[in-house]
């Protein structure tokens, strides 16, 4: 499950016991304090016993189930090869909706024959009708969320959600917070966007977005100020001379920050695509517990979700995270040809939170001061200035 992580919970299971499963099929979603994990059929047979129920805790080498090789196991008919092979041309996530919903269309409306979302709802009612009856009751899951009245019900935390609130509270409980502001003219990347934005997509792949300014304005950001690059170890500083920065993502399962590493080494191009891969994985389960540890710096956008000014909360024991926000038509005024001007200009807040123990005001607001300089001239982040 990754260096880091040592239990998980069964988050469901997608078969039943006495069902026959294929090798390699997934049977089970475990949640760990970072990211759910999949389970597979070690081998072809019948499962024949479920030894973790729905929200049993388990630790790693832990035995979840046990299949009776070769049992209940039929040969797969030619429909059912012509629907697998259909569905190994599909994507994860339809493969994934497959399993749970136990459909086995027999062809695809998608191109090359690919099965789509459309082709398993319109298949479920017929797969499920011909399943057999599960030769043993699986173990009973837990209780259902206990209604108090008509106007509230109790829920568990999910475990991510349990170690989101953990890490917050031990940031504001060690670490001593400040949080400086400015604000960033956003027009010549705007123009940049919109000159090589179908070029750029049509070349890398991925859509030419903000984050790869951002990210690249940032890691010049922390050459200049080292400081916001570092960390507290009992009484000394590390420094850190790499520069592998969190980008924060938001998943149905909560909030998670995958890591770009190696950013300084990175082009737009890069960032762009690496990002664009994590968002992917995120909604989709497919982040690994490895790509969630180890950043030296982070970096969270508000503004997808409407916000237009906050303090974000350092992701501890990092001592800087930058928050971006909303991007507004503003006036605002500037100095053209000796004249000053007011002027509508697309403009966003941006915020560093830092920790004071080691990082001074002077050096926060000049680290922001830079960024904001990268951003509004990106030509710096091309020469190095």
């Amino acid at each position: 499950m990754g260096e880091s992580i040592a239990e998980a919970t069964v988050a469901k299971w997608l078969v039943a016991e006495g069902a026959a499963v294929a090798a390699d099929q997934l049977i089970a979603e475990l949640e760990t304090d970072k990211v759910n994990l999949e389970v597979t059929a070690p081998a072809a047979g019948t499962l024949a016993k479920i030894l973790t129920p729905k929200g049993a805790t388990v630790k790693v080498g832990q035995v979840m189930g046990e299949i009776a090789e070769g049992a209940a196991a039929a040969a797969p008919t030619a429909k059912a090869e012509s629907a697998a092979s259909n569905l190994e041309k599909s994507g994860p996530a339809v493969q994934k909706l497959a399993a749970e919903m136990g459909a086995s269309p027999a062809s695809g409306s998608g191109k090359d024959g690919r099965v789509t979302k459309a082709d398993l709802q319109a298949s479920a009612p017929v797969a499920v009708a011909t399943v057999a009856a599960p030769a043993a009751v699986a173990p009973s899951a837990p209780a259902a969320p206990r209604v108090l009245g008509a106007r509230e019900e109790r829920v568990p935390m999910t475990r991510i959600r349990k170690t989101i609130a953990g890490r917050l509270k031990q940031a504001q409980n060690t670490a001593a917070m400040l949080t400086t502001y400015n604000e960033v003219d956003l027009s010549r990347i705007n123009a940049l966007r919109e000159q090589f934005k179908v070029s750029f997509e049509k070349k890398h792949g991925a859509k030419l977005g903000y984050m790869g300014f951002f990210t690249k304005a940032v890691v010049a950001a922390l050459q200049e100020w080292p400081a916001l690059n570092a960390e507290i170890d009992g009484e000394d500083i590390v420094y850190k001379h790499h520069y592998d920065i969190g980008v924060a993502v938001s998943s149905d399962r909560g909030l998670v920050v995958p890591v770009l590493r190696g950013a300084d080494a990175l082009d737009i191009a890069g960032i762009e695509k690496g990002i664009a891969d994590f968002g992917k994985r995120a909604r989709e389960g497919g982040l690994k517990p490895d790509e969630l540890v180890g950043a030296t710096f982070s970096i969270t956008n508000g503004g997808v979700f409407g916000s237009m000014l906050s303090m974000p909360i350092l992701n501890y024991p990092q001592v800087g995270i930058l928050g971006m926000h909303g991007i507004k038509d503003r006036p605002v005024v500037v100095e053209e040809g000796g004249e000053k001007k007011i002027v509508i200009r697309p403009m966003m807040y941006v915020a560093l939170t830092y920790d004071h123990r080691i990082v001074d005001g002077r050096e926060a607001v000049s680290f922001l001061v830079k960024v904001k300089e990268c951003l509004e001239e990106p030509s710096r982040l091309v020469l190095g200035v």
